[in-house]
């Protein structure tokens, strides 16, 4: 999950290598007089800790102006009788004077900062000047080094949840440090710090709460939503990231254990109101129209305070909300829902990458899911979008490739008047059919797509079953946690005789079956909204288009080379998610000026 932290969204995305002016002046535009720090300048996230790094202005020029400031009378002013606040009238050409007051993190206070604190890896001179002599040991340790004992010291846990808090309390701490060592090492930490393990994590948050990181706003706060959101530190905000808990990963109502921004209208889980450790309102959630007013008011303070250009993306609603949240906001606001559109974005990407290993296009296809809420629904109109895109047919003919089968059945058309909304575009003339496998040998799809949250739901009968009808059947098992996933790699390369391409939600190991070594791909949500978002952040977006979305999948499949193929991979290594994501970015960025 992204921080509503302005320097956060751009390290933990891996747009910006050299974040120093964003760190600087993100923070010196929102501060009170006499709260800003100028500790930004002590160099960038990316460098490896030593000197000065072109440093945006100097500890002693920034005292001479705070001296100057200090002179100016404090109820007058030499241009016209008003209070100088900002010390405006104290500036030259040569020296000018920022309109703030300015004070000067430094010594204990700086190494307690974790936006700007670089523990040992301060160098001679920047003890000098930030007062930090005798508050750190005399040696002066390398970002580098730093990054190979951390490593050493979490690969000494066995417990994944371990890991995570050793990385949580690393952010708390050194941040840049914290990125550094991410993005060196993205593969190896992404599972700790993304699912499977922030599952777990937001299970137990109440247990291993420390301090708080996120914003958490409650129906406690209902009319003063505008003056919460004024309480973060930050004001130049491009992306908000925000749940309410119903329905995290494969795990149901989690209440307000989750980050970043918690919109907490109380949790139907038992377990968590009994629970004396649990940190959100205790009592059932809210519903209908007090519910409804309160996203409301989230959503208009938000786009009052950061303006019509900040990305809203929502996570982890429940159907009944998140498919209405996205239909209401989507046309007054720059809102995205990670779980329909993330999801549907980078599974759009597989199935695209997936044609080189099969041949024939999408429209060649006929596709079965097993689940049919947001992330089944969103993909399954995505790839109807796309092939209509290229097959010049209407939307509605290429939804007739595509059958999905819910916690009752096939979904067709006798069902459609007992239906919810977003599941009648998928009703289709066909006898009813109860079960998975029995639907399989009915429909004979060519790709198979779990969305359904419940593990073990591709059995070996019906894995079997698909490989009967496909030399090469496409299986995707996207539910997570690993626990969820309607089956694993294995279960899927054996019953299939190694002839199965398969990619999982959650991160499965290698598999080997008679002599040969499959990479099970995973179809990561990761791969799309950091570079999605980077995209409509550069190009001044006010709204989100579904073109956009098969840009950034077009962009992604793209990136799967011939190597990765060969290893039965339908996505390119997450090791080079930094490079994917600028190149996704770069193309909706594209698209968004093509549309206008």
């Amino acid at each position: 999950m992204m921080s509503l932290n302005h320097t956060s969204f751009l390290n933990n995305s891996g747009f910006c290598g050299s974040c120093k002016k964003s760190l600087l002046f993100s923070r010196l535009q929102r501060s009170p007089v006499s709260h800003v720090r100028i500790a930004a300048a002590l160099g960038s996230s990316s460098n490896k800790g030593t000197g000065d790094r072109n440093v945006s202005f100097s500890v002693e020029a920034a005292v001479k102006n705070m001296a100057a400031v200090e002179l100016v009378d404090s109820e007058s002013a030499v241009a016209g009788g008003v209070k100088d606040v900002y010390g405006e009238d104290t500036a030259t050409e040569d020296q000018l004077v920022t309109p703030w007051a300015v004070s000067i993190a430094s010594g204990y206070s700086l190494l307690r900062d974790p936006h700007h604190n670089k523990g040992l890896a301060f160098s001679e001179k920047e003890r000098d000047s930030h007062y930090l002599r005798g508050l750190l040991p005399p040696t002066v340790v390398p970002q580098d080094l730093q990054v190979k004992k951390m490593m050493h010291n979490i690969r000494q846990y066995q417990v994944p949840l371990q890991k995570y808090m050793a990385m949580m309390d690393l952010q708390e701490m050194n941040e840049r440090l914290f990125y550094k060592l991410l993005i060196e090492n993205v593969e190896e930490l992404l599972p700790v710090v993304y699912t499977p393990t922030v599952g777990e994590a937001c299970q137990k948050y109440g247990s291993i709460f420390r301090r708080p990181q996120g914003l958490f706003i409650s129906l406690k706060e209902k009319g003063k939503i505008l003056e919460v959101l004024k309480n973060w530190p930050e004001r130049n905000i491009q992306v908000i990231v925000v749940t309410d808990g119903e329905r995290i990963l494969g795990l149901g109502d989690l209440g307000c254990q989750c980050l970043p921004v918690t919109i907490d209208v109380g949790t139907n889980n038992e377990k968590l109101l009994k629970d004396e450790f649990y940190i959100g309102l205790r009592q059932k959630r809210a519903t209908g129209q007090e519910y409804a007013e309160l996203l409301h008011e989230f959503m208009s303070a938000v786009k009052q305070i950061y303006g019509e250009k900040v990305l809203v993306q929502f996570e982890d609603f429940a159907n009944h909300n998140a498919f209405d949240l996205l239909a209401k906001y989507g046309t007054t606001h720059l809102v995205f829902n990670d779980d329909i559109q993330g999801t549907a974005s980078v599974v759009l990407a597989g199935l695209i990458a997936a044609q080189k290993l099969v041949g024939g296009t999408l429209a060649d296809h006929r596709f079965l899911f097993l689940g049919a809420g947001e992330a089944g629904t969103g993909i399954a109109e995505l790839i109807a979008l796309e092939m209509s895109k290229q097959t010049n047919v209407p939307v509605d003919d290429a939804r007739k490739n595509i059958w999905l089968v819910d916690s009752k059945g096939l979904i067709v058309s006798s069902r459609k008047e007992s239906l919810q909304h977003f599941k009648k575009p998928w009703a289709h003339e066909h006898e009813p059919i109860r079960d998975l496998v029995d639907a399989v040998k009915a429909i004979k799809p060519t790709v198979l797509i779990g969305t359904s949250g419940v593990g073990k739901t591709f059995t070996k009968e019906v894995v079997e079953a698909m490989a009967s009808l496909n030399e090469k059947p496409i299986i995707l098992a996207l539910s997570n946690p690993t626990s969820q996933s309607e089956c694993t790699a294995e279960e899927a390369y054996t019953w299939s005789q190694g002839r199965a391409i398969f990619a999982s939600g959650s991160p499965f190991r290698p598999v080997e079956y008679e002599g040969k070594v499959f990479v099970p791909g995973q179809a990561n949500n990761a791969y799309i909204f950091p570079g999605f978002g980077l995209g409509l952040i550069m190009s001044g977006a006010i709204r989100v288009h579904d073109d956009m979305l098969l840009a950034a999948s077009e962009a992604l499949a793209a990136q799967v080379t011939q190597e990765n193929f060969n290893k039965g991979l339908l996505y390119p290594p997450f090791a080079n998610i930094r490079k994917i994501s600028a190149h996704i970015a770069a193309d909706v960025a594209a698209k968004a000026y093509e549309l206008g």
